[in-house]
């Protein structure tokens, strides 16, 4: 599958959260809520979750291969520093 689109749905500066992203793959599924956040080092893509009934957060959906993973991430990031440029909004902590 390949993404056919990214859209920045928030960027915000609110804790660690950075923004919420939407990607649609082959024009023909769409993944929300992926989130944006500032690690201890740099930004990272989380993917969407909810908490099990143990209090443990799992992810609904996800990549299975960390190269799928990383390719991914670097799209959504890519795209996410592009729209905060485009917009002019720092988002430095």
């Amino acid at each position: 599958m390949e993404i056919s689109g990214i859209k920045i749905r928030k960027i915000t500066n609110i804790g660690r959260l950075r923004g919420i992203v939407s990607v649609t793959f082959d024009d023909v599924l769409a993944v929300h809520d992926i989130k944006v956040v500032q690690g201890e080092r740099r930004l990272f893509a989380a993917m969407p979750s909810r908490r099990d009934e143990n209090g443990i957060y799992r992810d609904i959906v996800h990549p299975i291969t960390a190269t799928a993973r990383a390719d991914i991430e670097n799209r959504i990031l890519r795209a996410f520093e592009e729209e905060c440029i485009r917009r002019g909004i720092s988002i430095d902590s």
